[in-house]
């Protein structure tokens, strides 16, 4: 009965979370960000202060899901994030929060986001006011990436391209291992897991596990060696760098307990 009663409240408390982010979201578009925007006349200024809003915010959230019940957060292993400047944070991608997680521990975070959420009435305002990149461009997104490493900012990116389903191999697409290289980039990598699985793909949001899910995350402090942007042969560089990465996290992963 106990047992019953806990289930159902995490499901009345995972959607009361996904409404709190959903009306936060829209507070900081109409309020928030419009005034640091007003009030701080440097634009890299206002979006490294809207990033810092926004790192406060999931810092919250965060601490709002383990309060209710619906997640454990184990982060210790990844606090060396917050000292972070100028690497590339390459982490797999388990489940819808992992960028809430990821933007929650580092302060000065960017990230390449999909071209939908310029347009989300609730988000729109949050990535516009905070610089983050649109994949919209493949042509400049390089350059915006480059850019934004050498400003020092953290880029988070998720090589996978998408979440995993729990029965899928960890395939990778190619596009993190090409900034990686052509930017030439320290790249930090992150181990997340998250058990029992739940917010995966095509997966809805009240369909939640039976027991609270446990989210942990764990910076390895190797990554595969980088190679040097050669541009005679920089494609094959890619393919083979892709490859590596595949391999360690997979290995990585199966360690990771």
């Amino acid at each position: 009965m106990l047992q019953q009663l806990n289930y159902f409240w995490r499901v009345i408390a995972t959607g009361l979370c996904f409404t709190l982010f959903g009306v936060g979201g829209l507070l900081l578009s109409l309020f928030v960000l419009p005034v640091q925007r007003l009030a701080i006349k440097d634009e890299q200024a206002q979006k490294a202060v809207a990033r810092k809003t926004v790192h406060y915010t999931f810092k919250f959230f965060i601490a709002f899901m383990q309060f209710v019940g619906i997640f454990k957060f184990d982060l210790q292993q990844a606090q060396q994030l917050k000292a972070l400047n100028g690497h590339l944070v390459m982490a797999n991608h388990p489940s819808l929060i992992d960028v809430v997680v990821l933007i929650s521990l580092i302060p000065n975070a960017d990230c390449v986001v999909k071209t939908h959420l310029f347009n989300n009435m609730f988000l729109k305002g949050v990535v516009s006011n905070t610089g983050y990149i649109s994949n919209a461009d493949p042509a400049g997104l390089l350059d915006d990436c480059e850019a934004s490493l050498k400003a020092g900012n953290n880029l988070i990116i998720f090589p996978q391209g998408t979440r995993t389903k729990p029965e899928e191999d960890l395939r990778f697409q190619r596009g993190a291992a090409n900034i990686a290289i052509r930017c030439q980039a320290q790249v930090t990598s992150v181990m997340l897991k998250v058990v029992p699985s739940t917010l995966t793909k095509n997966v809805p949001w009240y369909r939640i596990p039976k027991t609270k899910a446990h989210f942990s995350a764990m910076v390895v402090d190797h990554s595969p060696t980088l190679p040097e942007n050669n541009v005679t042969q920089t494609s094959k560089d890619v393919r083979q760098y892709n490859r590596d990465l595949e391999n360690f996290f997979r290995e990585e992963l199966s360690k990771y307990g």
